[in-house]
């Protein structure tokens, strides 16, 4: 086990049973000429929170630690999108932007795109795990949950975009499914005013997981692992 020094207070975790998931690192939130961009969000956080994903991934797959992508994805006939009889057709972005733009029908984050795509700097490797969702959550109609069973994994890191909307989204349903979430703060990049950013932060910190950055998990991460007791091996199949 490694302790990993956290927000309200350190935290225990094994790295082979572990997983970083890397939220919604496309070009759709973070490229300009993307969904954010063509909306108005201020992207000028977005290519530090790229340099530190980009740190923090190889170090995460030497200590064993499972990648996990998620990807927000629809069909080209946004079947997956929900119709009017959904929340999700009035209040997803790249659906309303598409509804009320019709040049940019079929180009925000349909499978395919280079909206859709994952980040250059960040594209997956393989043995990494990704996951296509619809929805805000990666646990929302997914086999994410079962995909993290498999893999045996307790603990999940996550990072991406938004803070506030679907990393947090997906780390509140990870408490709810009995995973323990850390938000990685500063390989995460929010939406909106900076509150938004501050109040996931305190909901994590006070009520849902643990909050810690990038430079104390590659710290501890690089760290000799402690010698196992046959006691601590056992316990921990």
């Amino acid at each position: 086990m490694r302790q990993l020094a956290a927000r309200p207070e350190p935290i225990a975790f094994d790295p082979q049973r572990s997983a970083l998931v890397v939220v919604d690192m496309q070009n759709a939130f973070l490229s300009r000429g993307g969904l954010f961009d063509l909306a108005g969000f201020d992207l000028s956080a977005a290519q530090a929170c790229i340099e530190v994903n980009a740190r923090l991934l190889p170090e995460c797959r030497r200590a064993g630690v499972k990648i996990v992508y998620l990807q927000m994805s629809y069909r080209p006939d946004l079947s997956d999108g929900g119709d009017a009889s959904s929340p999700n057709f009035h209040k997803e972005l790249a659906l309303v932007l598409m509804r009320q733009r019709p040049e940019l029908a079929g180009k925000l984050l349909v499978e395919g795109t280079w909206d859709w795509k994952i980040v250059d700097p960040l594209t997956p490797e393989p043995g990494d795990v990704v996951v296509r969702k619809s929805r805000y959550s990666g646990f929302c109609g997914t086999d994410l949950h079962a995909r993290l069973d498999a893999l045996n994994v307790r603990h999940l890191f996550f990072t991406g975009v938004a803070t506030n909307v679907c990393v947090e989204s997906t780390a509140r349903d990870a408490f709810f499914a009995e995973f323990f979430p850390i938000l990685v703060q500063d390989a995460m990049n929010h939406s909106g005013p900076e509150f938004t950013r501050l109040a996931t932060l305190w909901n994590f910190e006070n009520v849902f997981g643990w909050v810690t950055d990038s430079a104390q998990l590659i710290e501890t991460l690089q760290a000799p692992a402690p010698l196992r007791t046959a006691a601590a091996t056992e316990r921990a199949r």
